[in-house]
């Protein structure tokens, strides 16, 4: 289920605010201001990065308070929570999720319970510890920890970031601020990750707000980037076959590591809506583009990385002169300290 939400944006009003996503006040469905929870995140700086000789804009998402984009989605869900009363909430994750909803809920006094794959890095587990979330990892794959999850949710709150449409609402803020670092116009292209499509749907409902406010002209073109050794979604976008039907591989960008993405239809329906495309990165390419952010001086996760190796492919595929490109770093290198280097 997704919301029906009208987004206002009073540009001079939001001119004049600290620099946070909460500057879009009107186009965040949270009623009450006591209700948000926040750490003064968002608008995260768009950084220019040379990829083979052409100009890409790089949204710096891993500054957020916990290393990754998803404190966008955490915030506004959290919020949603506490304005609904909730002392109690169960999660599932690959990691970074996880993590940023026990950080929201952490200083909402809410109790939190994470469930993990059980080979989630040790570093996403010790981060989601550290917030006094209890942790639960599952064996066997990111499904299994959602089939458990969904057990706990018989009796308790489910923040899921998957489902819970108010988490989309928060990771649309990426498309307002990026509209209006580009002095309020939409880039041409967004190359993004994709495993549940949290990033992807919520920049494409940004970016529908600011078209129907009549702040921006067009959409910009999605292209989405998954993992070769996971990519039930490039494979379905390409042949037409229902996307929960292929096998899968283990890869190092666990966090789009997502066998059966259950908004699968609404993510390739983006895709193709914009005239985008799918675009898969092997596991020796992920680990090159690793080493060539980090010689630029941009420690990444392996998910990152496999956003760069595919936008490495993308350039190569031969691109308009002026197209106006716009990437970002979903999550910060400290994430995950035992890839291979």
């Amino acid at each position: 289920m997704d919301l029906q939400f009208s987004a206002k944006f009073p540009i001079n009003d939001i001119k004049n605010r600290k620099p946070t996503m909460w500057r879009y006040r009107e186009a965040i469905p949270i009623e009450n201001n006591e209700d948000v929870v926040s750490f003064n995140e968002g608008f995260t700086p768009l950084l220019p990065l040379f990829v083979n000789g052409k100009e890409v804009l790089v949204k710096q998402d891993h500054l957020f308070q916990t290393g990754s984009y998803k404190d966008r989605g955490a915030s506004v869900l959290i919020s949603h929570a506490k304005e609904m009363g909730i002392k109690e909430i169960v999660e599932d994750s690959s990691g970074n999720a996880g993590a940023a909803i026990a950080a929201y809920t952490a200083k909402t006094g809410m109790k939190c319970d994470v469930y993990l794959p059980y080979k989630t890095s040790s570093a996403k587990i010790s981060q989601i510890k550290a917030y006094f979330a209890i942790v639960h990892e599952i064996p066997g794959s990111r499904e299994n920890a959602t089939r458990a999850v969904m057990k706990a949710a018989e009796n308790t709150f489910y923040a899921s970031h998957v489902y819970n449409p108010y988490f989309l609402h928060g990771t649309k803020t990426f498309a307002y601020e990026v509209v209006e670092q580009l002095s309020w116009k939409a880039p041409d292209t967004v190359i993004l990750p994709v495993g549940n499509g949290t990033l992807l749907l919520g920049a494409y409902i940004g970016f529908v707000d600011l078209l129907k406010a009549r702040i921006i002209e067009k959409i910009p073109k999605f292209i989405a980037v998954q993992a070769f050794n996971c990519a039930p979604l490039a494979v379905a976008f390409s042949k037409g076959l229902d996307a929960k039907k292929f096998d899968t591989k283990k890869t190092i960008a666990e966090g789009i590591a997502i066998a059966k993405p259950a908004r699968a239809k609404q993510i390739i329906d983006v895709v193709k809506k914009t005239k985008g495309h799918f675009i898969t990165v092997k596991e020796s390419e992920i680990v090159q583009s690793l080493r060539w952010m980090a010689k630029k001086g941009h420690h990444v996760e392996p998910t990152a990385a496999a956003t760069f190796a595919g936008l490495k492919k993308y350039v190569n595929e031969g691109i308009g002169e002026d197209e106006l490109i716009v990437s970002t770093i979903t999550g910060h290198g400290l994430k995950d300290v035992e890839t291979p280097e």
